[in-house]
């Protein structure tokens, strides 16, 4: 004989009284599957959380369809890198829909504007081999699917520093994700540098090692740049449900994030046929550990269905191999319990 849980057994005496039977109880038993399969999704993040030690992972995960939710840490402020070029390019995008940016509109760049973190065939890349003007269109897509650091400056100075791009998300009620710098200015935090000061030349080792010490413990400790798990979730849900953009704008970002296959991160756990649209970020390291490690994204099956998943991992000493293992993993646990 099949044994309900009580709180099936419950929903079947109130939906019998109703006379609504079958649909009913199909319905009562997918919430329970549903309730069931997010706390064994719960205790993977746990288990993730206890693997990640020394360093703090921080992770948030979100069911679009039917709203359940699981995390560990989600209300920490967590340094962002990389990812803080999605909301850069958002806050273009809404620009560019207001009318006073165009995707066709040309930007002139510099060598002064070259940023660490530009690789081929990139916008840095071009930029150091003479060529000096680019779109917002292709700005957007260096920033986004290339990650590139010279990109995502450029696209700040245009929209008028990263304060905008703050005021652009406070205005869409997203409270715990912040820009307050560009590349330039985290490599200089991170560098122990004051801004424009170049990185010595001539230091020694013991000197060169003593100063980048001084940047990490910086970097870890600056509020800028930073966002929660919660955060980074709820700005990929108002992406998604259409609250920041237009259908237009939505599709092209989506689009661009879709295209960074590169870091392999979530991606590598997320099953075949599956779509994601996400954006990574990385930090320098120093001794042996890394700063920040993160990705966000948005799992998309062909039916429609779309989980939101935001993963942080800060001042870890983790090898890169098993960093990556560990995001795999949070992938394919979320995937199950979306898909039981």
């Amino acid at each position: 004989m099949r044994r309900f849980p009580l709180c099936l057994c419950l929903c079947l005496m109130a939906v019998a009284v109703a006379g609504q039977w079958p649909q009913t109880v199909m319905a009562a038993e997918r919430e329970v599957a549903a309730s069931s399969e997010t706390s064994r999704l719960q205790q993977a993040l746990d288990v993730a959380v206890q693997r990640a030690r020394p360093g703090t992972l921080g992770v948030a995960v979100l069911d679009m369809g039917s709203g359940a939710r699981a995390g560990v840490h989600t209300d920490e402020a967590f340094p962002m890198m990389s990812v803080f070029k999605a909301p850069v390019a958002a806050a273009v995008l809404a620009q560019v829909e207001e009318g006073s940016l165009s995707l066709e509109q040309e930007v002139t760049l510099a060598r002064t504007d070259l940023r660490d973190g530009s690789a081929v065939p990139s916008i840095g890349a071009q930029l150091a081999a003479g060529k000096t003007s680019f779109t917002i269109g292709r700005l957007l897509r260096g920033a986004v699917s290339e990650s590139d650091n010279t990109a995502v400056d450029a696209l700040l100075r245009v929209l008028g520093g990263p304060q905008k791009v703050t005021a652009f998300l406070q205005a869409h009620g997203l409270k715990g994700m912040r820009v307050d710098l560009g590349e330039g200015g985290v490599n200089e935090v991170f560098n122990d540098v004051r801004p424009g000061q170049p990185i010595p030349s001539d230091e020694s080792e013991q000197a060169f090692d003593q100063r980048r010490e001084r940047g990490y413990r910086a970097f870890l400790a600056d509020p800028r740049n930073r966002s929660t798990p919660a955060a980074a979730v709820e700005f990929l849900r108002k992406l998604q449900g259409g609250e920041l953009l237009s259908p237009a704008s939505t599709q092209r970002l989506q689009h661009l994030m879709a295209e960074q296959t590169l870091p392999n991160r979530l991606r590598a756990g997320v099953p075949q046929g599956v779509r994601f649209a996400g954006k990574s970020g990385t930090s320098g390291t120093q001794r042996g550990r890394i700063a920040a490690y993160n990705d966000i994204g948005i799992l998309t099956w062909p039916d429609g269905q779309a989980v939101i998943v935001a993963a942080f991992l800060s001042d870890s000493a983790m090898p890169a191999p098993q960093r990556d293992a560990l995001f795999a993993d949070l992938a394919r646990a979320v995937a199950r319990a979306a898909r039981p």
